[in-house]
This record gives C-alpha cells, sequence and structure tokens, in this order.
C-alpha cells in the first residue's frame, strides 16, 4: 500500500479530534443540537488550522444518516463518502482555479436542484478571496436566500479581501493559532500511533517552527521521522530543518557580552558553512535578544515560558545583560537588518553588525566593564588627536602664508579660511531660512572661492559622488540629490540645499560621515561637508557682489601671529640677541 502523508492519514474525523478551535467547535456542534445551523458560514484564519477540515466535519454532521447530530458516525454510507470526496451532493470547489464569473453562474444554477442522496448539498469554497468582483456579486442573490436544501460554507486565509456584501451574509467564524503545547501533545499522539519515539523538546521546536499551523507541524514530523529512524531529537530536527540551535546563539550573545570580536566572527563562519543564510541568522539571532529581554523584563510570565525551550539557559544568558543593553542590541540589529535588502553582500553586513555590538559602550546588568572595553575609548582618544593635529597643520600653514604674505589683509584672509568658521551655529543663535543657523560672515571663505579650479573639480566628479553613495545607501542618497555644490574652501566642500528637511537630514552624523567617505575616496583626499540653504547663499553672493572693493590701509599695530612670534623668539633666545626691523 502506498503511503498516505501523516496530515492526510490523521486529518481530524470528529470534532472531538480538532486541536485548538475549541470556540468554533462548540458553536457548531450547539447549533447541530438545537436545529439551529445557518445557510452560510465563514472559515477564516491561518493557513493549516483546520478551516476546510471543520467544513468537511460539518458537511457529515448535517447529512449523517443518524444525525442531525453533535458528531458524525463515520460508520454509515453518507459519512464514508464525504469522508472519501466521493458524494456529489458535498461539493468542494477551489476558488482560485474556478473564480470567473461563468463557474459561479454554473454553481447558482445548480443549487435549484434538490440533492439526490442526502438531505443538503453543501458547497465547500476554499480560498474563496480569489474570486473576482463579478463572481461576487453574481454569488450575492444566492448566498442571501439559497434553497432550504443548500448550505455554504466559505474558507479564507484573507477575508480583508471579501466584499462587506458577502461577509455580512454569512456567519464568520476566526480560526486561531494553535497553542505550541496543543500542537506538542498531538504529536506526541502521531509518534504513539506511528510507533516511534520522540523527545518533547524536539516537537516542542518543530510547533515552534509551524507558528501555530497543524498542518506544517504535521508535515515538519512526516519529514523528520524518514529521517532520524526510530526516534526523534531536537538535534535531528535542527539539522533537517537547517535551523539554529539556541546554543549558537547562546555563544554568540555571550562573545557579544565578553566584546570577544573573533570569537563572534568564528561563530559567523561556522554558522555560514553548515548552509545557514545571513538574513536568516540575523532574523533568528533578534528573536533570540528578544526573548532575553522577555526574560529580563517579565521572567514569570507564562507567555514566555511557553515560547522558549530551555528557559534555564536563557535565564543564564540574560543575567548578563542590562535592559537597555538588550534594547540597544535589538535596535541595531533591527537596523542592519533592513539594510540588508539592499545590499549585495548581507554576510558582511552580519558580521559588521556583530563587530559594532563588540566596540559599543558596555551597558552590563552588574555595571561591570569586561577588561578589553576600554579598547572603544582608546580608540577615540585617537580620533581626536588625530584631529587636532590636523587643525594644527592647518594653522601652521595659515600662519606660513602669513608670514609670507605680510599685513593683518593677509593674516584676516588666512583666518577666514580656517574650517572651523563653516561648522553649524546652534539653532539659537540666529536667524535663516532653514533648519541649521549659519553666521553670514561664515560664507566669506566660500564666496571668495566661487571660481577656484577645486570647486570645478568638485563640481565635474559630484555625479561621481552621488552615485558612490547611492550604492552604499540608497535613502542618503534620495536627500542628497537636493544638494548642489556651491563652495570648496580649506579642504570643505559647501553644499546649497532648496529644502530644509533634505539638509537636516544630510547633515546626521552617519549620513554625513557617509558622504563625507564617498568625497574624499572619489576627489582623492580628506574632504570635509558644509550646508547652507540655497536662498541665504543667493543673498551672500548678492552682497558681495554689491560691496564696494576693501582699501587696503598700512596699521601701525602689528598683527597678533606677528606679536606671538616676536615673543616666542624672545623667550627662547632673550631680548639681547632679538633685534626687530621694520620695512
Amino acid at each position: 500500500m502506498a503511503h498516505i502523508a501523516l496530515y492526510r492519514s490523521w486529518r481530524p474525523q470528529t470534532f472531538a479530534d480538532v486541536v485548538g478551535q475549541s470556540h468554533v467547535v462548540r458553536t457548531l456542534q450547539n447549533a447541530l443540537r438545537e436545529n439551529r445551523l445557518s445557510h452560510a458560514y465563514l472559515f477564516n484564519g491561518p493557513r493549516g488550522t483546520g478551516k476546510t477540515t471543520l467544513a468537511r466535519i460539518l458537511a457529515k454532521a448535517v447529512n449523517c444518516e443518524r444525525g442531525p447530530a453533535a458528531e458524525p458516525c463515520n460508520a454509515c454510507e453518507a459519512c464514508r463518502r464525504i469522508t472519501e470526496g466521493s458524494m456529489i451532493d458535498v461539493l468542494e470547489i477551489d476558488a482560485a482555479s474556478n473564480r470567473g464569473v461563468d463557474e459561479i453562474r454554473d454553481l447558482r444554477d445548480k443549487t435549484k436542484y434538490s440533492p439526490t442522496e442526502v438531505r443538503r448539498k453543501v458547497y465547500i469554497i476554499d480560498e474563496v478571496h480569489m474570486l473576482t468582483t463579478e463572481a461576487f456579486n453574481a454569488l450575492l442573490k444566492t448566498l442571501e436566500e439559497p434553497p432550504e436544501h443548500v448550505m455554504f460554507v466559505l474558507a479564507t486565509t484573507e477575508p480583508h479581501k471579501l466584499p462587506a456584501t458577502i461577509i455580512s451574509r454569512c456567519q464568520r467564524f476566526d480560526f486561531r493559532r494553535v497553542s505550541a503545547d496543543e500542537q506538542a501533545d498531538f504529536l506526541q499522539a502521531i509518534c504513539e500511533g506511528e510507533g516511534f519515539a520522540a523527545d518533547r523538546d524536539a516537537l516542542q521546536y518543530i510547533a515552534k517552527l509551524s507558528e501555530g499551523g497543524m498542518r506544517d507541524a504535521v508535515s515538519l514530523l512526516d519529514q523528520i521521522s524518514s529521517f532520524s529512524g526510530e526516534r526523534i531529537t531536537y538535534q535531528s530536527v535542527v539539522s533537517i530543518t537547517g535551523g539554529i540551535s539556541s546554543e549558537q546563539f547562546g555563544l554568540l550573545a555571550r562573545a557579544v557580552l565578553e566584546r570577544d570580536v573573533a570569537r563572534c566572527l568564528e561563530l559567523v563562519e561556522t554558522m555560514a558553512q553548515e548552509g545557514k543564510s545571513a538574513d536568516k541568522c540575523m532574523e533568528s539571532l533578534m528573536v533570540y535578544f528578544r526573548d532575553l529581554l522577555m526574560i529580563r523584563m517579565v521572567p514569570k510570565s507564562e507567555a514566555v515560558t511557553d515560547r522558549i525551550l530551555h528557559v534555564g539557559e536563557f535565564r543564564a544568558v540574560a543575567e548578563g545583560f542590562a535592559s537597555e543593553e538588550l534594547f540597544r542590541v535589538i535596535e541595531t540589529l533591527n537596523h542592519y537588518q533592513t539594510e540588508m535588502k539592499y545590499s549585495a553582500q548581507p554576510q558582511t553586513l552580519f558580521e559588521v553588525a556583530l563587530m559594532k555590538l563588540c566596540t559599543s559602550p558596555v551597558t552590563s546588568a552588574n555595571s561591570a566593564a569586561p577588561a578589553n572595553a576600554g579598547g572603544t575609548d582608546a580608540a577615540s582618544s585617537d580620533r581626536e588627536v588625530r584631529e587636532l593635529a590636523r587643525k594644527v597643520a592647518l594653522l601652521e600653514q595659515q600662519l606660513a602664508k602669513l608670514q609670507q604674505g605680510g599685513g593683518p589683509a593677509a593674516g584676516e584672509a588666512a583666518r577666514a579660511s580656517v574650517p572651523s568658521v563653516v561648522t553649524s551655529a546652534p539653532k539659537n543663535s540666529g536667524t535663516s531660512s532653514g533648519g541649521g543657523v549659519r553666521k553670514r560672515v561664515k560664507l566669506e571663505p566660500f564666496l571668495q572661492s566661487r571660481e577656484t579650479e577645486l570647486l570645478k573639480q568638485a563640481t565635474l566628479k559630484w555625479s561621481q559622488v552621488l552615485a558612490m553613495v547611492k550604492e552604499r545607501k540608497i535613502t542618503v542618497h534620495a536627500w542628497l540629490i537636493d544638494g548642489e555644490p556651491v563652495g570648496y574652501a580649506a579642504d570643505t566642500v559647501l553644499l546649497a540645499f532648496k529644502s530644509s528637511m533634505h539638509r537636516e537630514t544630510t547633515e546626521k552624523p552617519a549620513n554625513k560621515q557617509l558622504i563625507e567617505q564617498a568625497m574624499s575616496e572619489i576627489l582623492g583626499h580628506p574632504v570635509q561637508l558644509a550646508t547652507v540653504m540655497m536662498k541665504e547663499w543667493k543673498e551672500a553672493t548678492a552682497e558681495a557682489a554689491e560691496a564696494p572693493p576693501e582699501i587696503l590701509r598700512l596699521e601701525p599695530e602689528e598683527p597678533e601671529e606677528q606679536n606671538g612670534l616676536v615673543n616666542e623668539a624672545i623667550k627662547l633666545f632673550g631680548p639681547e640677541l632679538v633685534k626687530i626691523k621694520e620695512d
């Protein structure tokens, strides 16, 4: 005899066999006992929860030779033929392949005729949401006032796609996802009936994978029983389903807690070698940290203990994390999971996400940072030192220009070209069009560089910068395209924006860093980003064009920079050896 799939051979044949839908079963049985059956029912709910099965059982209970009864006998001719699917008066229709108005018209014409073998004709229309609008309209009148000998049972997974006129003509039953414990009990009964053993945690893991669908759980059990042989274990279920055990995620969580980057990368490589996809690993890891957070926040909740198989192991890992740390981890993983959708290298993003978690500030439950956590502070200090050294070098260059050019005008021009003059001012320091506020004087170095070769080079290569930003993060590109390079001074590109929203989003630290990296790679040297509103820039250029030329005057006083040099020389060599010459 050919093998029959377990979900078919173990399909419930009575109301008592149905798992997890007691509210529907009780209502239908009471209606059968009191002879208060409706002419149309609507069964809706997730896949594999028993909608079509209950429709068949209802058809048997209505047409049973010993009924109508609260339970079909499954022994009479009518019950047996309905079970086999050979009863011509109980018709099961697939609306996905019979969705047109012609099929519904044919069905409507056939409802006029009385049943030939049983009491009532039962039409079970599966996936009814697939019918066309015209087909629904053709069904309306028949569904509202069918002949006394006709009953309709509509089944769907997407009730929101049904017209309200159809729903209002039916008794609606919402099927629920079957709980993990109920599924595990039913799977245990199947194992005993089929003659093979199974560990309880293995059955619970199968129930967890099925996401509340009983048919999915039984199908998985059928597949795993062929792989495992006489006994089904937790490890065999993990192996055959391609899942990742909680132990692996526990090791990964501990590596994150200890800020062990090498261990994290080693575990990620192991998962990749086992054929686990990076996006699935990211999703499962986020769920794992979600479970840790639930144990941390509501440790005694039944919902938590039902969902998690090994509560003790989870609790031991959760004790090392503070709640704030778990929130931050989930937010970081969610961010990189979103980025994976647009990335050609999801494995790399998974590794980067873990490295970021390992190098972020520690917020452990006992507030004790690991020994190597100070590495983050050291790296931050190094970056600050490098930035200060760069600024000092720029100031020295400007001082050298001052010494060569001489005079206050040169000193004033040198001071105007220092990069710090283009940084953002606080929002309450003045008013201007756009969100960020800048003093008008800060635009002077850019106004003087409007015709320079550096600005022309930046303008010519701006399309390449946009293309690189789009490749790395398309959302930043969408905000950046509103900007236009209008100035270049002291290794800083000034972008003018028409929209304040685009400007403010571009200036967010993460977005600004990405743009500066792209500009530096395209232009071939480090470049910083400054922004201004287009209206403010045009006003500044207009004022600069109307302003009269400056008259250079010789001042008797020496510039502060020169005085500083003289004072330093006197300190080093003494006043006897220092002689000041005036040109």
